[in-house]
């Protein structure tokens, strides 16, 4: 069943918790690094959304509940699925004040779909869209307008005193010709690793479009991944002089990824090049140069350099499998070596740890100053105002623990602490360094760190796991160390909701 989807795993991090302890198994040959993961080319055993329900639920209505997919014809070669995709939350920030949000309560109001199809068993294509309304607390509103963008998602739109409208799609078509080799079309997000954060490519940012190829060989010890797409800069600033209209063009640029994954027993080793094409340049439009369609992996970086108008990273990616239930996992990211301008990252995670569902990661992850930051601001690792790698930016450390329990697949219950390290300067302005749209040149002045902590707890009831439906009631706290008012947060909410994405309000 699994060969004839073509379509990609939603990238969920629920999700992918079956997907990582599946690969944790030194006998798996799946290639994990790249994500979101084929469905053809998963291990799909026991995977939330893929495994079987035995339960009984007698009713029609709470078989389309608890158990099936809303809509779901299946007709020969031909298969569909339509499900509802959706947020209702009402929460209450308790250290921030009530003096921004009405009545002090703030609310999330998001309702969507996700579409997903299989024409044939080589064709596959899925479409999923929210519309969102949210009164957050003061340090993801504050972010969103500074940024334009509410985190991971799309440009906002204000009303009223407190309220944040914004809307975001993704969606592909995938095509299959021969087993070793498939092709898509479409738009969303990337996500390069196999811990919590990327310091490579990361789904943090907004769904942007993309062509991606991507070939497998027979025996599965290779996999090889070329992503060309289009990413652009938000803000009223970035809109391009072509006309009088109030929504001119944002100033773009185009980007290619590229990713060799290779199976060496316990170990998958991969490397990664990615490339940003400055495309616009004082007077206009630039020549197209051909190798923005360059698929060989290091050439780009060859004839580039890291000091040019185009920006360059090279990459690694490293996992080793200690037993079928635990391994490690790394990352380093080379940006500029002239400047000693880098990123790393090293990790654990562990499966059925003590006891069935429960997980724990423990990850460490730094950027230094400057690490992913160009001349050109607009060339920076970042795609519509947020970072393509980790959120927290650049110039940075973090520890960050994150632990889920489960209980009989119903009931969940998740932590997280992370702590961040990160340069300030006086008056608490970002100083040079530590901001990845500032000056890429050494800064005349130092500033000192500021430390931000970030703690969630959370517990579900999953009602339904063809869409991760679940009602959560959950507390999030954030610390800032030293910090201006109104950006630290202890909020309480409780939201009904499905989970076919990831938030990193973690900032």
């Amino acid at each position: 069943m699994a060969s004839a989807q073509q379509n990609d795993l939603p990238l969920n991090r629920d999700i992918y918790y079956d997907i990582d302890r599946n690969g944790a198994q030194k006998a798996s040959t799946m290639h994990t690094g790249m994500r979101p993961v084929l469905e053809s080319r998963a291990d799909l055993h026991n995977v939330m959304g893929y495994r079987p329900d035995s339960g009984r639920y007698y009713l029609w209505i709470t078989e389309k509940l608890f158990k099936e997919h809303l809509v779901k014809v299946d007709d020969g070669g031909f298969r569909l699925t339509i499900d509802p995709a959706f947020r209702f939350e009402l929460g209450k920030d308790y250290r921030e004040g009530s003096a921004f949000a009405k009545d002090g309560y703030m609310e999330q109001n998001s309702r969507g779909f996700r579409i997903a199809a299989d024409l044939g068993p080589t064709v596959s294509f899925q479409s999923m869209f929210m519309e969102n309304q949210a009164s957050p607390p003061g340090y993801l509103y504050t972010y969103a307008q500074l940024s334009g963008v509410m985190p991971g998602q799309g440009r906002i739109k204000t009303f009223n005193t407190r309220g944040l409208d914004f809307a975001w799609a993704t969606g592909n078509v995938s095509w299959t010709p021969r087993p070793w080799l498939n092709a898509q079309l479409g738009q969303g997000r990337q996500f390069v690793g196999n811990g919590y954060r990327s310091m490579l490519l990361s789904d943090n940012a907004s769904p942007y479009p993309y062509v991606k190829f991507s070939a497998l060989t027979n025996n599965k010890r290779f996999q090889y991944t070329a992503i060309f797409a289009k990413l652009q800069q938000v803000g009223q600033a970035n809109r391009l002089p072509t006309g009088e209209a109030a929504e001119s063009l944002f100033w773009w640029k185009r980007a290619t990824f590229l990713h060799l994954s290779a199976n060496f027993g316990p170990l998958q080793l991969a490397v990664f090049e990615g490339t940003m094409w400055k495309t616009i340049g004082a007077d206009g439009l630039l020549p197209f140069n051909a190798m923005q369609l360059n698929p060989v992996i290091g050439l780009n970086t060859a004839t580039n350099g890291f000091d040019g108008r185009n920006t360059q990273l090279l990459g690694l990616d490293a996992k080793y499998r200690i037993t079928d239930k635990l391994f490690a996992y790394g990352q380093y990211a080379l940006t500029d070596p002239g400047r000693n301008r880098y990123a790393w990252q090293a990790g654990l995670q562990w499966f059925d740890l003590f006891h069935r569902d429960l997980h724990l990661l423990a990850e460490f992850n730094q950027a230094t100053p400057f690490a992913y930051t160009k001349a050109d601001a607009r060339m920076s690792w970042t795609n519509s105002g947020q970072p393509m790698a980790s959120p927290i930016g650049t110039g940075y450390t973090e520890m960050v623990v994150l632990a889920d329990y489960g209980i009989q697949q119903r009931f969940w219950f998740q932590g997280e602490v992370s702590v961040v390290q990160h340069p300030w300067g006086m008056n608490m302005v970002q100083v040079a360094g530590g901001d990845i749209y500032g000056s890429d040149q050494a800064p005349a002045t130092t500033g000192w760190d500021r430390r931000r902590v970030y703690g969630s707890v959370n517990a579900s009831w999953r009602m339904n796991q063809m869409t991760n439906m679940q009602i959560t009631l959950g507390y999030t706290m954030r610390d800032l160390d030293p910090g201006p008012l109104g950006q630290d947060s202890g909020y309480l909410y409780l939201a009904f909701h499905t989970g076919l994405f990831n938030r990193y309000y973690d900032l």
